[in-house]
């Protein structure tokens, strides 16, 4: 059998050849058919899916002789002159090699002008992701407003690298990775059509090497149908592509199983020796863990894979680990293989890796993960508890506090013990409020706002207030991050040379606190107010319950003004009342008057 290029002889030629991308082979077809081509298309996705390919065959459609066409001919001389890379109007540029602003600079002084050969000039810009910033800025007024004869087709791997403004002016279509079946089936008909013997596990391998790319798949079975020559097997496939076969998965396992690192040297040297990479070694052997971890949890799932060629025994396998040790095994080789790519000895390195499993400790494996789980849930069981515990102990103080304002107390009874017990009452208050961060659970702020609540609405912070636009604009021409946090807040006061300001936002408010941003504020604030004026940062609601607060403690003073200048200066408060205050506090003690 003589062995062929068979990539390029099986490269797609027309719509129908392309594998696994249906959807954007209809949207291109029903284009071309009801004649509403687009001037600019994005096709992206990973390699190998088919980007460059279809943008020719694109090309072939709406420059075929016959056309436009659904399907290009192939037989017209445009069709043949396109494929042949012959004809002048089709251009395909690497932007990889030809990324500066002279390259694009020259595909807009020619755009002008119309084709000489067919019908429709068509610019292929491969990876046009490597473009410098300089020839995006050119090729966006040719994308904008081009001649009504010119398409541009750009491919990339990297569609996040390009600039919003090139992808808004592009029909953007996502190539996706070609499942393992649809690879395995054409790779079949490959092999059928070049007469080529192949087991269907062998190329399901290859198929699963490619991960995902048609094209790696037929370069890997043009590879590996040049050293079979009668026949492709598994065997073959693994021993070109490095790979590891299967009786080596199995020793390899039986000695991590049995903690045995005396038989796991012999075979990684063994391995190296077949010529065998270490971080491919890796790589098939977490497949092989992550295939007897789905069978283990999942056996009904149907699991099984290219890899396993003796399904008894491979289950066998499964039921000799736990879970638990799977998972660890996975995640301790998933960590090396990180440090494979940059090793200076992967051989060390792999061997490494695998007497670490073999000395995985039943803590770190089958019961490590429990014993973790377990005293995390026994510290947030107890955590759980002790506030259950908190929050009963307040609502039973809180009915024997109702209770108490029905009935009244005697006002000199046990006056002793009570204030006692009022002490000790209120230092458990103190101990719950501290608990939950504060009262009731919710968070106080830390600034103490007594000193702005008895200057708000000042003449002063007016003037503040009228000139808060101006820092704003300040504030986003030093930094627009900043001043993206800080307009979500709203002055509210100001005292002692410092601006209070209270954010709806949490987040909002603690970015803003930050050193460097309070630093640009307060700068900013200095130039526009005059003065070295501090920022001071509140939330709304406690700012707004301070204020709440405040208005009504007011308004209490007022109605018993009239009261107080006839009363003695010693507190007429009953006594219960009193208690109330030492129990709860003087903020959350309110006294009302039923008359």
């Amino acid at each position: 059998m003589s062995h062929i290029a068979l990539y390029r002889a099986w490269r797609p030629q027309t719509f129908q050849d392309m594998v696994g991308q249906q959807h954007i082979i209809q949207t291109l077809q029903n284009s071309i058919r009801e004649q509403r081509v687009s001037h600019a298309y994005l096709f992206n996705g990973p390699r190998g899916t088919g980007k460059t390919s279809a943008a020719k065959i694109l090309a072939k459609a709406v420059n075929c002789e016959r056309g436009p066409a659904e399907e290009p001919c192939n037989e017209c001389d445009a069709c043949i002159g396109i494929t042949a890379g012959h004809i002048m109007d089709v251009i395909e540029i690497d932007a990889a090699s030809n990324r500066g602003i002279d390259e694009i600079r020259d595909i807009r002084d020619k755009v002008r002008y119309a084709p000489s050969e067919v019908r429709f000039k068509v610019y292929i810009i491969d990876e046009v992701h490597m473009l410098t910033a300089e020839a995006f800025n050119a090729l966006l007024k040719t994308l904008e407003e081009p001649p009504g004869h010119v398409i541009f087709i750009l491919a990339t791997t990297e569609p996040h690298k390009l600039p919003a403004t090139i992808i808004s002016r592009c029909q953007r279509f996502d190539f996706r990775q070609v499942s393992l079946d649809e690879q395995t089936e054409h790779l079949l008909k490959i092999c059928r059509e070049e007469d080529i013997q192949a087991d269907e596990d062998a190329l399901a391998y290859i198929a699963r090497l490619s991960e995902g790319g048609m094209r790696d798949a037929i370069s890997l079975l043009e590879q590996v149908s040049a050293f079979a020559a009668d026949r492709i097997t598994l065997d073959a496939a693994v021993d070109v592509t490095g790979g590891m076969a299967a009786d080596h998965f199995y020793q390899l396992a039986e000695a991590v199983k049995d903690r045995n690192v005396a038989a796991v040297m012999p075979l990684v040297e063994s391995l190296m020796q077949a010529g065998k990479s270490a971080d491919k070694c890796m790589e098939n052997l977490i497949y092989y863990f992550r295939d007897l971890l789905v069978m283990k949890l999942a056996p009904q799932g149907g699991a099984v894979t290219e890899r396993i060629v003796d399904p008894e025994r491979f289950k066998a396998m499964s039921e000799a680990f736990t879970p638990e040790r799977l998972f660890a095994m996975i995640d301790t080789l998933n960590r090396y293989q990180v440090e494979l790519k940059h090793a200076s000895q992967p051989q060390t390195l792999f061997e490494v890796a695998l007497m670490k499993l073999c000395t995985l400790s039943d803590e770190q494996s089958s019961g490590g993960g429990a014993a973790a789980g377990s005293t995390v849930s026994a510290t947030t069981g107890a955590q759980s508890a002790e506030m259950s515990r908190l929050r009963q102990q307040v609502e039973a103080l809180e009915r024997k506090l109702e209770q108490a304002l029905q009935n009244g107390m005697a006002a000199g009874a046990n006056s002793s013990s009570a204030d006692s017990a009022g002490s000790k009452q209120a230092a458990r208050t103190n101990a719950v409020r501290s608990s939950f961060g504060g009262s009731g659970g919710i968070a106080r702020s830390s600034v103490k706002l007594d000193p702005y609540l008895a200057a708000a609405g000042s003449t002063e912070f007016n003037q503040f207030r009228m000139k808060w636009n101006d820092v704003l604009q300040g504030v986003k021409e030093a930094k627009i991050t900043v001043h993206a946090w800080l307009k979500d807040g709203e002055p509210v006061a100001s005292a002692d040379d410092a601006i209070l300001v209270a954010f709806k936002n949490t987040m909002h408010r603690e970015t803003t606190e930050k050193p460097a941003n309070r630093e640009i504020i307060e700068k900013v604030m200095q130039h526009v107010l005059g003065g070295p004026y501090r920022i001071v940062t509140v939330m709304l609601k406690d700012w707004q319950a301070a204020a709440q607060g405040a208005s009504a403690q007011k308004s209490e003073t007022l109605q018993l003004e009239p009261e107080a200048d006839n009363a003695p200066q010693t507190s007429s408060r009953p006594m219960w009342v009193e208690e109330a205050v030492k129990l709860f506090g003087e903020d959350l003690v309110v006294i009302k008057d039923n008359n």
